[in-house]
């Protein structure tokens, strides 16, 4: 369940140093060396987190994220500004043209993933790739690991990613919608009643520690996952 975080850099050094970083940290770094290459990938599927700098050839930072920011689709992915630029008028530019925090070179490449995992807490918990325990259910997103009561359970990807979001929103219930939004996120061609079947698996997945009986329907509303 890796977290797509977009890097559109034209320095190559700065560029491997941050990919190699996130890679190290659990997270799936997508390069890009320009804002225009960076709008083609963005349009294919939507990143979790872009880390953006300011001096890009061509189309610069600030205009790439103001349109991100104009767009419907857009404006909800969370932006790092990462830039040479330190006076004060600059950063209050990039924070307010919709950048949600802004690191200045040269940088710490801990300081980054750690700036990372906060803005990602802040936008979309279900994405700080860390592990999860309710009652006697566990979960790791890093290795793809499910334990109940201390044993493994064998579930598939897409089960695992969705009871995920499930324990991290714990009595709060979602509609089909919602779950498709937040599990496969921008995904279209992918049709609702998918997610009926999706739920079937993981219940089946978790019927042999009775766990099954967590995820509960709520008839004409959705589903949630019950903690008690």
């Amino acid at each position: 369940m890796p977290t797509n975080i977009l890097i559109v850099e034209d320095e190559e050094s700065i560029l491997e140093l941050i990919a190699i970083n996130l890679k190290q940290s659990g997270f799936n770094p997508i390069r890009a060396i320009s804002a225009e290459f960076a709008e083609k990938i963005v349009n294919e599927a939507l990143p979790d987190l872009i880390i953006l700098d300011w001096m890009l050839p061509g189309m610069n930072g600030i205009e790439f994220a103001k349109r991100l920011k104009t767009n419907s689709e857009t404006k909800i992915i969370p932006i790092i500004m990462l830039t040479a630029k330190s006076e004060e008028d600059n950063k209050l530019l990039g924070l307010n043209v919709g950048a949600d925090d802004y690191m200045t070179k040269p940088f710490s490449p801990k300081e980054l993933i750690a700036r990372v995992k906060a803005v990602l807490r802040r936008k979309a918990p279900e994405q700080t790739q860390e592990s999860i325990t309710q009652h006697n259910l566990f979960l790791d997103p890093n290795k793809l690991i499910l334990k109940s009561h201390n044993q493994k359970v064998k579930i598939g990807p897409t089960e695992f990613k969705l009871l995920y979001f499930f324990m991290r929103n714990p009595d709060i219930i979602f509609n089909r919608n919602q779950i498709l939004d937040k599990v496969w996120g921008n995904q279209s061609i992918i049709d609702d009643r998918t997610v009926d079947v999706h739920i079937k698996r993981l219940r089946d997945c978790l019927k042999a520690t009775g766990d099954d009986k967590k995820i509960q329907t709520v008839r004409g509303l959705g589903y949630r996952f019950n903690e008690d």
